[in-house]
């Protein structure tokens, strides 16, 4: 009886222990597939901020000082401007490339570029290639002036100002790959053009 018994347990003990082994396979198969899984989404992830090239990188890094400088002018137009016309078209210029600046700076981040430091403007290195631009004589003339001369100066600058930011847009619209700086350059085209006919029509009051 006892022999019986051992005979008996034997085979079980053995299904047991295969029944254990193949779980372990099923297992380390269920888990190297979830580990697949998990790191198939950062890929994912990885791929969709891959979607841009050389050219949205140079356009999002050459529009954030265009835009600061932008920006600076805005800020002078507030002290200094006579006309309300060309205070409120300065503060609606402030209102319309501060965002933009943000979310260039977030798109460099997470393309893993660079972004131009708060300090960097027109005046440096950047500078060349970057239509537009003022030069810093421009600047301080600007800075200099006040009253009408200064709504006059300001005008005929910002109008440079916007027609290189429109062209670097254009750039964009045809070169580019990512879908959202493409959709800010388009957002540029329209709404600084549209400023560029507002203000040759304020210069010739």
């Amino acid at each position: 009886m006892k022999r019986a018994l051992a005979l008996v347990a034997v085979p079980a003990a053995l299904a047991v222990s295969l029944a254990a082994c193949g779980g372990g396979d099923d297992s380390g198969d269920s888990m190297a597939g979830h580990s697949m899984s998990s790191s198939a989404s950062p890929s994912t992830g990885g791929g969709q901020a891959a979607r841009h090239n050389d050219q949205d990188v140079m356009f999002a890094q050459m529009m954030i000082p265009h835009h600061r400088q932008a920006i600076e002018m805005a800020d002078l137009a507030a002290a200094r401007a006579a006309s309300p016309e060309v205070k409120s078209l300065a503060a609606d210029i402030k209102k319309a490339q501060t965002p933009e600046i943000q979310r260039l700076s977030g798109w460099l981040k997470g393309w893993g570029a660079s972004a131009p430091s708060p300090g960097m403007s027109g005046m440096d290195g950047m500078q060349h290639g970057m239509d537009g631009m003022m030069s810093e004589k421009d600047m301080k003339g600007l800075e200099a002036a006040k009253g009408a001369a200064f709504d006059k100066a300001f005008l005929g600058m910002m109008i440079k100002h916007h027609e290189g930011a429109v062209a670097m847009a254009k750039t964009e619209q045809s070169a580019g790959q990512s879908s959202e700086a493409k959709s800010m350059a388009a957002g540029i085209v329209s709404s600084q053009s549209a400023e560029i006919a507002k203000m040759r029509s304020m210069l010739k009051k």
